[in-house]
């Protein structure tokens, strides 16, 4: 396993990042030691406190211990738990966000990915100065105060509870991704309004977001497949949705 001490000079960078406050931790889950060492470095030098692990069971005792903001995460990994199943277990956890690593063969890896609840994906190889970004992106939705007070809305049949972040349909509670709610959230508070998929990840995603819009589309259809008839979600061809 490779941790924040295994690099040349790693001790002397977290010190420097918590100059300026308590320093943001990062995990990188890869268990390319190049690849990981290049990322860690990268972030390291942007003032980010970077822990390193080649699997996801080293992995799962860095996020247990440290709760990290963000996991930069392969998903090709070695091991009894692969990717996607570590990118689940972290989806879970509340205030902390997912960005895959896969190669540029793995197109359904991605999509399972984005279903399970990562923020953001990118494919090898790839430029570690836009990987920084893409952290501070996700670091930037994370960050956004929660509704107050606590207001309830609805569509259709569907009813979202921003301050609980509950959804319920008539058969009862459906659970989504952090992702899927603040899209659904969105949506709904932009009722009747053809929305771009442009304006959808501005809205939701974050100004400046990088990656591909097909991404929303990803989200559309697990919010299709969880919440079904009871969601008046209709595309608009040759824009992006409406809720109706």
């Amino acid at each position: 396993m490779h941790t924040a001490g295994g690099a040349p000079g790693a001790d002397r960078d977290d010190q420097e990042g918590a100059h300026h406050g308590e320093p943001d931790v990062v995990v990188v889950v890869e268990d390319d030691p190049a690849i990981s060492d290049l990322v860690a470095m990268y972030l390291r030098r942007d003032g980010f406190r970077v822990l390193q692990a080649e699997d996801a069971e080293a992995a799962l005792a860095h996020i247990e211990r440290e709760e990290p903001k963000v996991v930069v995460l392969d998903i090709g990994l070695p091991g009894a738990m692969d990717g996607l199943q570590l990118c689940r277990r972290v989806s879970q956890r509340p205030g902390s966000g997912v960005l895959m690593l896969t190669a540029r063969d793995e197109e359904l890896d991605r999509v399972l990915g984005l279903e399970l609840g990562a923020d953001d994906y990118m494919t090898k190889p790839f430029s570690p100065r836009e990987l920084v970004a893409r952290v501070h992106a996700i670091l930037r939705r994370l960050r956004r105060p929660e509704p107050d007070p606590p207001s309830v809305l609805r569509a259709g049949q569907v009813e979202i509870d921003l301050g609980r972040r509950e959804v319920t349909c008539p058969d009862g509670p459906v659970t989504l991704t952090a992702r899927e709610f603040d899209l659904l959230a969105y949506l709904t508070s932009n009722r009747g309004l053809a929305l771009s998929r442009r304006q959808l990840l501005d809205g939701v995603w974050g100004p400046g977001w990088y990656g591909d819009e097909r991404t929303v589309d990803v989200h559309v259809r697990q919010l299709r497949k969880k919440l079904g008839d009871a969601l008046p979600l209709v595309t608009v061809w040759g824009v992006g949705y409406r809720l109706g």
